[in-house]
């Protein structure tokens, strides 16, 4: 076997259970999850402590980012799961509502672990929004000043949550006759769409919002409004999305829209389209002022 062989094989050599505890299975997948959402509080934290927070506007204890990062991993798990359940799989989990919220299901022979799987990252999105709304009122703070705070930590953690679907041999790409393919299992190259997606939605989004903060700092101090970091990173990763689901297979419960878009593709569309509308008022607002 060469290294090409090799390369285009990895998928094959990858087991999705990292360990097993009994018949209870850790998957990578998960792993990966635990350790996006460990880096973006460490990096919040970091933050917080050089006072970034006060660049913005607001002033925040240990305790309340600690409060914080818990509204927002809540609001993205629930709003992930619901987006999920709603646009992705309905049917089936009209029949089997115990399974939205639990990693079981019910069947002849009693109760079966099924772990948690079906996330929808656009609705995980919406989630974390209305979370971090409820608790910039809770504590009488700007949201918009917040959003932009958090908005540079994002794409870390969604870095590591593409690697974990990588891992997990799940979210690949559509056939290609590209040398950089790989087997996903059914013996066709196919683009790794997921290693696609953590290179340009995450690391290349992450230098985008960090240029675009230092420009807003500097050059571009009078372009400055609360909130224009985080309209930037919805507006990066909705474009980037967009361009890389050409590349990534279809949902197979719902395949292509118009023979030619996928659902995620209508998402993106609908979100740059919010964010032109609320980018528009903001200019227009700061022009009146």
């Amino acid at each position: 076997m060469n290294y090409l062989e090799f390369y285009q094989n990895i998928p094959q050599y990858i087991d999705p259970i990292a360990f097993s505890i009994g018949s209870f299975a850790i998957r990578w997948y998960s792993l990966m999850w635990i350790v996006g959402i460990g880096v973006v509080y460490i990096f919040l934290s970091i933050q917080n402590k050089k006072n970034n927070l006060g660049n913005y506007g607001l002033r925040i204890t240990d305790y309340g980012l600690q409060n914080l990062f818990f509204y927002l991993t809540a609001g993205a798990l629930i709003g992930g799961r619901l987006g999920y359940v709603l646009f992705y799989s309905f049917p089936y989990y009209l029949n089997n509502p115990l399974e939205i919220f639990f990693p079981i299901k019910i069947t002849d022979y009693g109760l079966l672990f099924t772990g948690y799987y079906g996330l929808s990252y656009f609705g995980g999105l919406v989630g974390a929004v209305l979370a971090g709304y409820f608790f910039s009122r809770k504590r009488r703070i700007n949201f918009w000043q917040l959003a932009d705070f958090v908005a540079l930590a994002i794409p870390m953690g969604y870095f590591f949550g593409r690697i974990g679907n990588f891992l997990n041999g799940e979210l690949y790409g559509r056939p290609t006759n590209m040398f950089w393919g790989m087997n996903f299992g059914d013996g066709l190259l196919r683009h790794p769409s997921q290693l696609y997606e953590a290179f340009f939605e995450g690391l290349v989004l992450f230098g985008i919002i960090f240029l675009v903060r230092r420009l807003v700092r500097t050059n571009l101090r009078t372009k400055y409004f609360s909130g224009i970091l985080f309209l930037a990173y919805i507006f990066g990763y909705s474009f980037f999305r967009f361009f890389l689901e050409f590349f990534r297979e279809p949902d197979k419960q719902i395949g292509f829209i118009l023979e030619i878009f996928t659902l995620g593709q209508i998402f993106s569309v609908v979100f740059m389209a919010t964010v032109f509308i609320l980018y528009r008022h903001f200019h227009n607002k700061n022009k009146m002022i």
